[in-house]
Formats: C-alpha cells, sequence, structure tokens
C-alpha cells in the first residue's frame, strides 16, 4: 500500500500489483523520496500501481535533513486530502524536498513548505493587510483569529509585531527573529488539520 504525490494530479493512495521474478526488486524500489514513472488504473480512490520505472535515484538525505524529509512525508500525507485534484503540490513538495540535500539550515525550509501548503489547500494567511482591509504595520502587535486574519491587539503577549509579519510575509524565516513566530504560527495553523494526533516525526528531533 502507498500514499503517493503524483505530480499534476495530488495525493493518491495506490496498492502496488507486483508480480513474478522482479516483485522483491521492485519493492525494494518503493521506498520514500523516490522518483518513479508510473502507470495507474482504478476509478475510486484505492488506485492500482501496475508498472513503474524509477526516474532517478533517491535523493542522498542523512541525518538532520532525512529527519525534515520524514517530517514532509508525514505532514503532506497528514494534511493533504487523497483523490482531491491538486495540480501544484508535487512540485511544491519536490521543490523543498531537494532543498534539504546538504542542508545547514533547515528550519527555513520548513517553515517555507508549512506556509506554501497552507496556500495551496486554501488555508493561508494574508500577511500584508489585517481583518479589516489595512495595511500591517510596524509599530502594532496583532492578534491572529481564525477565519478573520490578523487584529490590532494591546497585548504583545497574544500577538505578532507587524514587522516581524511582513518578514514572513516576505519569506525570510532565516532571520533569527522571525523563527520563533514563525514556527508558532504556522503550528497554530496546522493544528487544525493535524488534529489531536501528534506527528511521530518530531520525535525524531526531540532525541537529538
Amino acid at each position: 500500500m502507498l500514499s503517493m504525490l503524483v505530480e499534476g494530479v495530488g495525493h493518491l493512495t495506490m496498492l502496488a500489483r507486483l508480480k513474478g521474478k522482479q516483485s522483491v526488486k521492485h519493492s525494494a524500489q518503493l521506498q520514500p523520496f523516490t522518483p518513479i514513472l508510473c502507470r495507474y488504473a482504478g476509478n475510486f480512490d484505492l488506485k492500482y500501481l501496475n508498472q513503474f520505472e524509477l526516474v532517478k535515484n533517491p535523493l542522498p538525505l542523512k541525518g538532520k535533513p532525512l529527519y525534515c524529509a520524514f517530517y514532509l512525508n508525514e505532514l503532506s500525507y497528514r494534511v493533504i486530502p487523497a483523490s482531491e485534484p491538486q495540480e501544484y503540490i508535487y512540485e511544491l513538495y519536490q521543490k523543498h524536498l531537494e532543498q534539504l540535500v546538504d542542508c545547514n539550515d533547515f528550519e527555513p525550509v520548513l517553515r517555507s513548505y508549512e506556509y506554501q501548503l497552507l496556500e495551496a489547500l486554501g488555508f493561508g494567511v494574508e500577511f500584508c493587510t489585517d481583518a479589516d482591509g489595512d495595511e500591517i504595520k510596524d509599530k502594532y502587535y496583532y492578534q491572529y483569529i481564525p477565519e478573520l486574519g490578523f487584529v490590532v491587539t494591546d497585548n504583545p503577549q497574544l500577538g505578532f509585531n507587524g514587522r516581524l509579519l511582513i518578514r514572513m510575509a516576505n519569506g525570510e524565516f532565516a532571520d533569527p527573529e522571525v523563527r520563533k513566530p514563525a514556527k508558532h504560527l504556522s503550528r497554530y495553523l496546522l493544528k487544525p488539520l493535524l488534529g489531536n494526533k501528534a506527528l511521530k516525526s518530531r520525535e525524531l528531533f526531540l532525541s537529538r
């Protein structure tokens, strides 16, 4: 049983039909982070993988980049609906996966994927304007309200500095000032999609 991101299609669940002398070899090739060219069929949610060939070898991921790649996989599996058209999800995933190879600073890659994935799924955040349509300003703090957006607050403990929100909008996740609030907000936004079940891949980082 396979969960696959298919270019131009989205997230599909497939059952591999591998027969004959080459079945063991082919089964061993169906590994995470391995691009394949495949032929599948099926009129319902469960598709059948009938033939495939390797496009190229698996990405050379190791250490923390490998843990991050497992996180991308688990996050994608949990939040991308299966069998619903998602034209650009594969490209988004593949681009960020390749960025993890020999990556020394992986958090900006993870934040970039999280926010762009939320945007692609229709749960994106408008960073440049508040809930009233006014431009986000450096001097204010803003609290995020689901289904409304950012609302000005007098309590900095409840909100995000406008200057940092503008940097998030620009994807400046490598900035030390932006890292913590960007991670905090992304986890808040992902929680309704993930539910109460924790991501197992996060445990790889806790033990190291």
